[in-house]
């Protein structure tokens, strides 16, 4: 009888074992079954079947997307906008008023400080690298060259930046395309000097920055006005004028949207040299140029009166006027006053150059949304690029 029940016991206990055995066999393989076919389900019940080599560039994938979310937000605080001069080429340096509006294209940055490769010694690289993935008309990149880079040198000095002693990268990009007259040098600059507030980081007040946007804009102007760092920086648009100081700007407060046409003549030209060439006609004639700043004084007054009032017919025969003195300061040019016909004839209400001159943009004034279509196609026959934009 003892023998029995021992035998009894030592079968229960080896099918109790082998039972476990199986049971944890069977549960580690359907486990493995589970992770090599990632058979989950989603919400509404089917199968996915993900394979573990699908899961992993997934995840890197939504990684990915993450940072590129991340990106565009800091993106987004380095903007800097490109500008269009209604009243007051030239005339501005000479610290009378002008008005400017932004236009909602823009240029962005991202800064980055370089460190030294794995193996090499510890702390930063040195140098600069600038990428420029900005859009823009043929060879403008090419000829502003070296003015872009004194630009960008005197933006990192401004900030006591040294690549020689500490690396650095910056990349450029955005939506606006470089072209003379659009202000894309004081949104590089701009955008330059919010994007080295943030990697620093050090926090920049609006005035600094516009500040630092103009010290850049030496590179490009010489002796900029200032006008367009402050239309790049602030937006909307100002009522801006040059003093022995700080600049006056006051934000205009627009009654309605002004819908405007601009185009490029495809030529890229050198403000240096065109502002140089009309202080050495001021200088051989200053009667002349007198005469001629007396008048566009009374017109930026009209225009701004037109502006406030929402007079849009006013406003654009005041375009005009500006245009035809932009002519006689012989800073226009045929290529730039054959699109100027074109959009008038095309309905623009009024329709001038914009910016240097001798090449760069003109703009037209097209009140209703069917205007600024028609004006549009038209220069598009002509003009190499064309955009349409509102002011507000």
């Amino acid at each position: 009888v003892v023998v029995a029940v021992v035998v009894v016991v030592v079968v229960v206990v080896v099918v109790y074992t082998v039972g476990c055995q199986y049971y944890t066999i069977t549960q580690n393989s359907n486990e493995r079954r589970k992770i090599k076919n990632m058979s989950s389900t989603n919400e509404n019940g089917e199968n996915n079947n993900i394979s573990v080599v699908e899961e992993r560039p997934r995840k890197k994938a939504k990684l990915q997307q993450q940072q590129q979310r991340i990106g565009n937000s800091f993106l987004k605080r380095t903007r800097a906008y490109g500008k269009l001069i209604l009243f007051g080429e030239h005339f501005v340096v000479y610290k009378v008023p002008a008005l400017v509006g932004a236009v909602s294209a823009y240029t962005d940055c991202e800064v980055e400080f370089q460190e030294k490769e794995n193996g090499e010694t510890e702390g930063e690289s040195t140098g600069l690298e600038v990428v420029d993935d900005r859009p823009a008309v043929p060879n403008y990149k090419v000829t502003k060259g070296a003015e872009a880079d004194v630009a960008i040198n005197l933006v990192l000095k401004h900030f006591n930046l040294d690549p020689t002693k500490r690396g650095m990268k910056l990349t450029f990009g955005g939506d606006l395309t470089c072209a003379s007259g659009i202000g894309a040098s004081a949104a590089q600059v701009v955008a330059l000097s919010r994007a080295i507030g943030l990697a620093l980081p050090k926090e920049l007040t609006e005035d600094e920055i516009n500040a630092a946007g103009y010290e850049g804009e030496k590179g490009y102007h010489g002796t900029p006005s200032g006008i367009d760092n402050t239309a790049s920086t602030f937006g909307g648009v100002l009522r801006f004028q040059r003093t022995d100081g700080d600049p006056i700007f006051v934000k205009k407060n627009i009654k309605r949207p002004i819908r405007i046409v601009y185009a490029s003549t495809g030529i890229t030209a050198s403000t240096t040299t065109v502002v140089g060439d009309v202080k050495a006609k001021k200088e051989a004639d200053e009667a002349w140029f007198a005469a001629l700043l007396a008048r566009y004084v009374t017109l930026v007054k009209n225009g701004e009166a037109a502006l406030d009032a929402g007079d849009m017919p006013t406003l654009g025969k005041l375009l005009d006027e500006n245009h035809a003195l932009c002519q006689e300061l012989t800073v226009s040019c045929k290529e730039l006053d054959d699109l100027v016909l074109v959009a008038r004839e095309a309905g623009a209400v009024g329709a001038k150059m914009s910016g240097t001159g001798r090449g760069g943009l003109m703009l037209a004034l097209t009140p209703t949304e069917e205007q600024q279509d028609a004006v549009a196609a038209a220069l598009e026959k002509l003009a190499p690029q064309v955009w349409k934009t509102t002011l507000a």
